[in-house]
């Protein structure tokens, strides 16, 4: 099953040779599962031709904010609602999260409460997960159609499921520990406050059910369309 991954943001320079771009932490995050990807930049304007030239569509995380204007914002929530349409399953990971819900006609705003940073606890149902997570917008309207599948006390609509057609996460399943280490230390400063850096390090160490959701992530794909 070919997987397009629409990158809408970059890693930090100071981190990719040691832990790779955000395709390539996808493609770690789902190895073993039968995926192969492609790479589409759409932060740069590459998109593909038709919302079929992959089985299914994965919207990476980014720096950049929905509601921000960029000339590639719109073509994105076109292209969201003309997958959503031809029943191309889709994932999104915070940004991408983010832009499905505004795309099909959610509101995502800056979060009074601030930042979300590192290890994070969800609740997906009747099972808890912890997971890494990096934002400060959230998704405060779920769209018509949309399903609550996941929140915590700080993100009430962490996790969305539009029947077979989108399943969307504001966590960063495919942040490995080091790597939030690194963001803490190339983007945080002065952006995200001491505190909650200094309380992210301290869960670090702590074990990320990231493979459980990733197995969650494959079971969506590969589940039976007409």
């Amino acid at each position: 099953m070919l997987i397009g991954i629409l990158q809408t943001g970059l890693a930090p320079d100071a981190l990719k040779d040691e832990m790779g771009d955000y395709p390539d932490m996808f493609a770690r995050l789902l190895a073993g599962h039968g995926f192969s990807f492609r790479t589409f930049r759409v932060v740069e304007g590459q998109f593909p031709a038709s919302v079929k030239e992959c089985d299914g569509w994965l919207i990476t995380g980014s720096r950049h904010a929905t509601y921000e204007d960029h000339p590639w914002i719109e073509p994105l929530e076109q292209f969201v609602r003309d997958s959503f349409a031809a029943h191309v399953p889709m994932v999104g990971v915070c940004f991408g999260h983010q832009i499905i819900a505004q795309a099909m006609g959610g509101k995502v705003e800056r979060h009074a409460g601030g930042w979300a940073v590192g290890a994070q606890d969800y609740q997906f149902g009747d099972q808890q997960l912890t997971l890494n997570a990096w934002h400060r917008d959230q998704v405060t309207e779920v769209p018509r159609g949309a399903r609550v599948v996941a929140s915590n006390d700080f993100c009430a609509n962490a996790a969305l499921l539009y029947d077979n057609r989108a399943f969307t996460v504001q966590a960063h399943p495919e942040f490995r520990p080091e790597f939030v280490d690194g963001l803490m230390k190339t983007r945080g400063k002065g952006v995200v406050p001491d505190e909650l850096m200094a309380a992210a390090s301290l869960r670090l160490t702590e074990p990320i059910q990231d493979k459980t959701l990733a197995a969650q992530i494959a079971a969506f794909f590969k589940e039976p369309r007409t």
